[in-house]
């Protein structure tokens, strides 16, 4: 059984380092295979990790649809067969990590069928993995419409105001809203100047009733990175904030953190 992790926050939060560093560290603890899954409207998860961003699932269901309302379906292929043939090829590979993206439905119509399709094939693939990482919007579109699978950890990703950690709030209500029923629930307070949270946050967070799993702190080769087209996830194994994302895997409570080298 694979073990799916979803990270969530709204928009600024610099949630998507946070998850390619945690990809990244569940490879090197040799936690693998993962499969890192971007379900951002904002895609940009393979930014941080280094690669090439693959097709989206959403663009591939939109060139379905339309084949399939064109009649232009390859000869010899039924409409399922060319379906789970594009959506195979979705998969992109890596070295250390596998990765989906998968976008949004952008044109009109019913796509009750290929969702489906959809979910079946994720379903397959997830059985493949250890762990799936999966970098979510605030509005948690995808697990709420039961493409992807059940998630076993949410990661709710916060600033440090107090305002973040009001937003964090209503995307925590909003999972109990959707009957998501993570086995745990999480708050990650990102940027705190040396990692420090103010007493009015502290405050903040216990008024929400959040589970505060860790801080990671302001790093300025963070900023870099992102100023330089750099993958964050690849800064120094000394740097601030990789150091904090560390430290919250093992206070996950995943077992034997052995770094392979």
């Amino acid at each position: 059984m694979s073990h799916t992790i979803a990270v969530a926050g709204k928009g600024g939060t610099g949630k998507t380092t946070i998850c390619g560093i945690l990809i990244q560290y569940l490879c090197r603890y040799g936690k693998g295979p993962v499969l890192a899954v971007d379900a951002d409207a904002n895609s940009n998860l393979n930014e941080v990790l280094g690669i090439e961003a693959p097709v989206s699932l959403g663009e591939i269901r939109e060139e379905i649809t339309k084949a399939q309302a064109l009649g232009t379906v390859p000869m010899g292929m039924g409409k399922q067969e060319y379906a789970e043939y594009r959506f195979n090829s979705a998969l992109s590979e890596n070295d250390d990590f596998d990765m989906l993206v998968m976008g949004r439905t952008q044109g009109k119509g019913c796509y009750c069928y290929v969702n489906g399709l959809l979910s079946t094939l994720i379903g397959k693939f997830a059985s493949s993995y250890s762990h799936i990482v999966v970098d979510n919007e605030a509005g948690l579109e995808h697990i709420s419409r039961g493409i992807l699978p059940k998630v076993d950890t949410m990661l709710l990703v916060s600033d440090c105001s107090r305002r973040g950690i009001q937003a964090v709030g209503r995307i925590a209500e909003m999972v109990k809203e959707l009957k998501l029923n993570p086995g745990q629930m999480k708050l990650i307070v990102n940027r705190a100047p040396n990692g420090v949270l103010a007493d009015g946050v502290r405050e903040e967070i216990e008024k929400q009733g959040l589970d505060l799993l860790g801080v990671v702190p302001q790093d300025e080769g963070v900023y870099r990175c992102d100023c330089e087209g750099k993958p964050s996830a690849l800064l120094p194994e000394d740097a601030p904030a990789k150091a904090a994302v560390r430290e919250l895997i093992k206070n996950l409570g995943l077992s034997d953190l052995t770094i392979q080298e």
